[in-house]
This record gives C-alpha cells, sequence and structure tokens, in this order.
C-alpha cells in the first residue's frame, strides 16, 4: 500500500466519524490555541520593545542618577540614594565640551501628571515632561504637525508646547491644534506641534503627553529637582564605538565627580543593551512558566489521542483481520494508524492556529501588540502532528500485532 492510499484511507476514517474526530481534536485545540496565544503575546512584546529601543536608536544611551544595579534591594537603593547626587547642567557642558566620541547631547527632565484645559475640554492626569531642543533628533520624534521648539524658545522659557496626538485631538477635535491655547495649573501655553499617533501599550495610552521646553518646565513647575531633575540623552557618532562612547562620558562623569579610583560610580548609564538584558532576564523565566501550563494541554490531548485510537483499534478489529488476510504487512497498519494519529493532532493545530491568529487580531485591535512568526505556526502545526504521531504510537502497534485469524472472529 502507498501513502497516497494511506492517507487517503486515514482521512476517510476521521470523515467517517465526524462527531468522534472533533472530539479527538477538541484537546489539541484547546492546547495549541492556548500555547500559541501565549507565544504571540511574548513574541509582540519582544518585537515592541525592539521597535522601541530601534526608534531610539541603538547609539543612544541615557545617563541618570541611578542605574538598575541601584535596585537589587532595600540596602542597595538606601546607598545610592545617599550616594548619587542629582544630574546638573554643568556636568552635561563638561561633557559636551571634552567627548571627542558623542555626537549628540540633550537634557530631559520629568514625568509628572496634571491637569489640562483648552477648546472648553478638561483632560485629567496628561503627562508633563521637559527636554532641550536637541532630544527631538536624538528620539527621532515623528512630527504629525507643526514642529518641536527651538533653542531661542527654550533659552528665553517661552510658553510652547508639543503634544500628543491625543491631546491635540480631544482639545480640538474640529480644528488644527497648532497655535491653539491650552493651560496648565492656569498657565497657558501655544500648541506648536503634535506627535504621530503611537496608539496603546499594556492598556497605557502613548499619546497623552505634552512636552515643554526644559527651562519653561522647571520655571513652572518649582524647579528641576527631585522628580524634576535632568538626566542626559546621549548618542554616538559611530555605532560601531558605542561601548566605547559609553565607557568615555562614564570616565568625565567621574572627573567632574571627583570619584576617587575603585569607587563606585555616583550616577547610572542606561543602554539599550542593558534595557534588552533586563527585560530578557524577566521575560524569559516568566515566558518559560506561561509556556508550561498550555504545554499540559497539549499533553492532555495526546492522552485522548491515544485513548480514542485504543478504542478505534478495538472498533476496527474485524476490519484489520480482512486486510491482513488480503495480504497488508504489519507495517502497513501500522502506517495507517500512525497516519490517522498525525493527521488527526495536525488537524487540531491547524484550527488551534486559526483560532490563535484570529484572538492575536482582537488583542492586538483593543489590548496588546502580538505577533506569531511563520516559523512559530509551523512548528505548532510539526509538534502536534508530532504529538498525535507518539501519541498513536502504542494504538498502532497493538493494531499491526493483530492475529489475523483471531481479529477476523471479532464481532
Amino acid at each position: 500500500m502507498n501513502f497516497s492510499e494511506t492517507i487517503k484511507l486515514a482521512f476517510d476514517q476521521i470523515l467517517a466519524h465526524k462527531l468522534r474526530s472533533f472530539l479527538t481534536l477538541l484537546g489539541m485545540i484547546i492546547g495549541v490555541t492556548a500555547f500559541m496565544i501565549v507565544l504571540s503575546l511574548l513574541q509582540g512584546f519582544s518585537s515592541y520593545v525592539d521597535e522601541k529601543l530601534a526608534g531610539i536608536g541603538s547609539n543612544s544611551f541615557t545617563v541618570r542618577r541611578f542605574s538598575f544595579d541601584d535596585f537589587k534591594d532595600t540596602d542597595t537603593i538606601a546607598a545610592a540614594q545617599r550616594r548619587n547626587t542629582e544630574l546638573t547642567f554643568d556636568e552635561m557642558e563638561f561633557i559636551k565640551e571634552r567627548a571627542q566620541l558623542v555626537g549628540l547631547i540633550g537634557a530631559k527632565a520629568g514625568g509628572m501628571s496634571r491637569d489640562v484645559k483648552g477648546g472648553g475640554e478638561t483632560l485629567a492626569s496628561v503627562q508633563i515632561s521637559g527636554a532641550e531642543p536637541v532630544t527631538a533628533l536624538i528620539d527621532k520624534l515623528d512630527i504629525a504637525d507643526g514642529r518641536f521648539f527651538s533653542e531661542p524658545e527654550n533659552a528665553n522659557g517661552a510658553r510652547v508646547a508639543y503634544v500628543g496626538w491625543d491631546v491635540a485631538n480631544k482639545l480640538y477635535p474640529r480644528e488644527s491644534a497648532i497655535g491653539q491655547e491650552l493651560t496648565i495649573q492656569g498657565i497657558p501655553y501655544r500648541i506648536i506641534g503634535v506627535q504621530t499617533a503611537k496608539g496603546t501599550v499594556f492598556g497605557q495610552p502613548q499619546d497623552n503627553f505634552i512636552t515643554l521646553p526644559i527651562k519653561t518646565f522647571g520655571s513652572a513647575f518649582g524647579g528641576l529637582t527631585r522628580q524634576r531633575a535632568p538626566y542626559f540623552v546621549v548618542t554616538s557618532k559611530d555605532e560601531k564605538n558605542v561601548a566605547d562612547t559609553v565607557e568615555e562620558v562614564r570616565m568625565l562623569m567621574r572627573i567632574k565627580r571627583k570619584i576617587p579610583f575603585g569607587e563606585k560610580d555616583s550616577f547610572g548609564i542606561l543602554t539599550p543593551d542593558a534595557i534588552t538584558n533586563l527585560i530578557g532576564g524577566v521575560t524569559k523565566p516568566i515566558g518559560t512558566v506561561i509556556l508550561a501550563v498550555p504545554s499540559i494541554a497539549l499533553l492532555v490531548g495526546g492522552i485522548v489521542i491515544m485513548n480514542i485510537m485504543l478504542v478505534a483499534v478495538t472498533e476496527r478489529t474485524r476490519e484489520i483481520g480482512i486486510r491482513k488476510s488480503l495480504g497488508a504487512r504489519q507495517s502497513d497498519i501500522l502506517r495507517q494508524f500512525l497516519l490517522e494519529s498525525a493527521t488527526l493532532s495536525a488537524l487540531g493545530g491547524i484550527i488551534g492556529l486559526i483560532i490563535a491568529e484570529i484572538a492575536g487580531v482582537a488583542i492586538t485591535a483593543f489590548f496588546f501588540p502580538t505577533k506569531i512568526s511563520l516559523l512559530a505556526a509551523f512548528f505548532a502545526i510539526a509538534f502536534s502532528g508530532v504529538v498525535g504521531g507518539l501519541a498513536g504510537l502504542y494504538p498502532a502497534w497493538k493494531a499491526a500485532r493483530l492475529d489475523p485469524i483471531e481479529a477476523l472472529r471479532a464481532d
């Protein structure tokens, strides 16, 4: 019996027992669907992080008061709070004047929320921050309308604002927000730029923000200190020398702060690689545990297939006896039942993959970006087929070993 005939017999048996086949598939469908939804969330999160880091630029990094290592435990945090002082503009100028590998450097500050009024509307809890004009180049801002503020506007403390898409659209839905006015704590600001919409991440809007010139921000909110203290955004002239640029900035900061040799840095430098490693260190163990749960459903689906195939062997004992009496070999019987089991399981994998893809579209639209790669899709179908083949191995072996004379006597 050739392979095509074996496949045809396998499909004939599946179609001949539709309800039983569906119930057999159900465990595999649920297992593959759950597994692929979780995997799509993990892959979507990873792709989102990579996209954001790429948007920042692989040659960019930030200098802050604290580093990731300063938050290991309460004692480390307390020591860092005593040791690490707030960054100053003098330190930024020191780096700018002496660094040979730095391309651009600028300061940002803030991250507080305030109610905003404009166009007869009030928006609650809008994120307010300050930035120097050069940060627009460093962050590669995608401006939908208008412009970012200029150096003279920052130097003079001009009351101008660069806003997110949601702020512009909600305050001035029927007209352009450019040139319009908004007020924060009773102080008016003129909108000069609107950023392209980014949507939401983890259900949190990314377009509900206002950026002011950093000097304007400092004078309006009580000075650039504590939670409003500045931090530096830096780029390297050459992407190949980012590590050297980081070390150069670290050395200049230590010189400016007069930190003795051997003592710990009193500041932190955050690079894209450090962020990626931190996120990976958190998500990989969690992802492994989360993926283990739907994997149990796949195992249960395999056990269900094994049980159903054992029932099928019992029901078709006489058929097996007839086929053997007509010359079918043990290998023919074994191959037929293995293919039936694997085909059933692979069909369940395909259906589960389709359901997971539909669920992923819905999740992406309302909650969080998901992604199912072609490799993951192929692996899901192949893995479900392998699980089905392994589950059907014992029933197939049992069917192949039946004595034809005894089998023909079966009712």
